[in-house]
């Protein structure tokens, strides 16, 4: 299971206390990277995510790992909420997250806190919708997490995650295991001086339980309607549920 994957081998940390680590040293990078490793298609998933709650018009959203904020701003931009809590386990995410609020002027409908994603600090029932952007892999307990958001969730609501998954048809799959194991790090290391942090998103993807793993163990846990969707040749996918 993935909770065994974690960024630092030689670490005795949580596998939570090191992904929380890994996040603060990468934070200045992490989004120019991420477009620049995704060639910018990640910008693409993230709408076509957020498009999966565009029929449910949530008023009170959750982004759970938020990290820098981008799912949460794509959110803002294409549902119009009333309010949006980001929450993350990295300060330094954060950090670089609230400048992009106060960049934006988007102070009054935006809200970001430090947060652990398996014990959300929330009522039961709160949210309209839940959204999760490359955040579930890095969880510890991937069901506690799971249920903590379902549990946060008000009936009727939704959660959309995305997630990167593995790509089965060749030649994709040939080229994006070649990238990801040998590029990535190595831009990673050229760029964010932290050569762990690249090691391990190939790692933690590889161990992920993706497509009906995931919808199964979702409806384990208590989500009605679960769906996945591929995108890419399957690089990453949505999966959805409803409370």
């Amino acid at each position: 299971m993935s909770q065994q994957v974690t960024p630092y081998k030689d670490k005795n940390a949580s596998k939570k206390e090191q992904v929380a680590d890994m996040f603060n040293k990468v934070s200045g990078t992490y989004d120019f990277l991420n477009h620049f490793m995704s060639l910018g298609i990640d910008i693409i998933w993230r709408k076509i995510a957020i498009g999966e709650l565009k029929s449910n018009k949530p008023e009170y959203l959750l982004d759970v790992a938020t990290g820098t904020g981008d799912f949460a701003f794509e959110a803002i931009r294409m549902l119009k909420p009333k309010k949006v809590i980001g929450v993350d386990i990295s300060e330094g995410m954060l950090g670089v997250a609230a400048e992009k609020i106060k960049k934006r002027g988007l102070g009054d409908v935006f809200e970001v806190r430090m947060g652990d994603s398996e014990k959300l600090l929330f009522e039961d029932n709160t949210f309209d919708a839940v959204t999760v952007a490359y955040g579930v892999r890095n969880y510890e307990d991937l069901e506690k997490g799971l249920g903590d958001m379902l549990r946060v969730l008000k009936p009727g609501g939704k959660i959309v995650i995305l997630e990167f998954s593995k790509p089965k048809v060749f030649p994709v799959k040939q080229l994006y295991n070649f990238y990801f194991n040998s590029i990535t790090p190595a831009i990673g290391k050229l760029f964010s001086k932290d050569n762990s942090a690249y090691k391990y998103l190939p790692e933690s993807v590889a161990a992920f339980p993706e497509g009906k793993a995931l919808t199964d163990l979702m409806e384990k846990v208590g989500y009605r309607e679960t769906k996945s969707r591929p995108l890419t040749f399957g690089i990453s996918s949505i999966y959805t549920g409803v409370k």
